[in-house]
């Protein structure tokens, strides 16, 4: 199981200047907080909207994504409101708020006819209060990335599955939360992974985190996330470094969305906002293939499959799109989200 950051970079505004020119107003005058603030509003009204037309499709991965969403914008109504400047900016995203409500009851129904066995091992994910806002910022460590990567991806969603309800204690057994076997302290500590088997990794030791486990292996946490971040942040440099090929997009923004949670703000930079902002449909709201892709560019990616494979897992293609799957959907819009939280 994974989880949904177009909010976190909203968290972000008010963060260091970029480091590099972008086409968007500056984000420290009020002008282009504004400005910038306005664009992602609106590609978040029409994110949730195409969502909204789809709700019985939407996967436990666009639950949690319903739910990380709904937690962020509140986090930025709340800041926003005890600005006076920023309060007109606070009140849109309220009605956000109010229209995400009843879309979270909803697709929560729909997924407890769909897949009531899944949604029960991963409930306590969302439930009210499980998600929260980093309380403090670092920045990644070059230094801990791996000299190599493995070539042969031995990840699955299964065993991650597995070692997630473990931890969460919603299996079968009745188990008490925080466990951890040695076959998941293996799997979830293992050295040179990549790619969505990172993800995996850093979302093992942030739901610790947040589940409040704090013994044992747990009590290391905070240098896991670091680790797996820090791999992250050089899988998305290099995504970057060949013009964001379409293969690429989704890993980036799950690495956005996963390590602007964990409380890592050098992954929200404007210029990536930019691209992201770029790559939305229009009209129907959603974040899909591109019209053409460069050759060049996908021939670019193909030297690099064995870093950005793509692990199994449960998600949807929307029938009557040729669209990304809903967890794919959720990584761009909470993504958004992170740059408004810190302005």
């Amino acid at each position: 199981m994974s989880s949904p950051g177009l909010l976190l970079l909203l968290l972000l505004l008010s963060a260091s200047p970029p480091l590099r020119p972008s086409s968007l107003a500056p984000p420290e005058t009020p002008e282009g907080k504004a400005t910038i603030t306005g664009l992602i509003l609106s590609a978040l009204e029409r994110a949730i909207s195409f969502l909204e037309k789809r709700l019985p499709e939407i996967n436990l991965d666009g639950v949690v994504g319903f739910r990380v969403l709904e937690v962020q914008l509140k986090g930025v109504q709340e800041k926003w409101a005890r600005d006076p400047q920023l309060q007109p900016l606070s009140l849109s995203v309220g009605k956000l708020v109010e229209k995400l409500a009843p879309l979270l009851h909803r697709s929560i129904f729909y997924l407890d006819l769909s897949d009531p066995k899944y949604l029960r091992e991963f409930q306590s994910t969302i439930q009210p209060g499980f998600w929260k806002l980093p309380r403090a910022w670092t920045c990644t460590d070059a230094s801990m990335v791996y000299p190599t990567f493995e070539t042969q991806d031995s990840f699955s969603e299964e065993s991650s599955d597995s070692c997630l309800v473990q931890l969460l204690g919603t299996g079968t057994d009745g188990g008490q939360p925080c466990r951890l076997s040695d076959f998941c302290r293996t799997l979830m500590t293992k050295s040179g992974c990549s790619g969505y088997c990172l993800s995996h990794q850093l979302l093992f030791f942030l739901s610790a985190r947040l589940k409040g486990c704090t013994e044992g292996l747990f009590r290391h946490s905070q240098h896991y996330m670091n680790l797996f971040c820090a791999n992250m942040m050089d899988l998305n440099q290099r995504a970057e470094a060949i013009g964001y090929a379409y293969p690429t997009r989704d890993i980036f923004m799950e690495n956005i969305m996963f390590c602007g949670i964990s409380g890592f703000s050098d992954f929200y930079k404007l210029w990536w906002l930019e691209a992201i902002l770029n790559w939305q449909k229009p009209e129907e709201g959603c974040f899909g293939r591109p019209a053409a892709e460069d050759e060049e560019l996908l021939t670019a990616i193909q030297h690099q499959q064995h870093i950005l494979r793509r692990v199994k897992r449960r998600e949807k293609q929307f029938t009557d799109s040729p669209f990304p799957d809903t967890e794919n959907k959720w990584n761009h819009t909470t993504e958004l989200l992170g740059v408004m939280k810190t302005s």
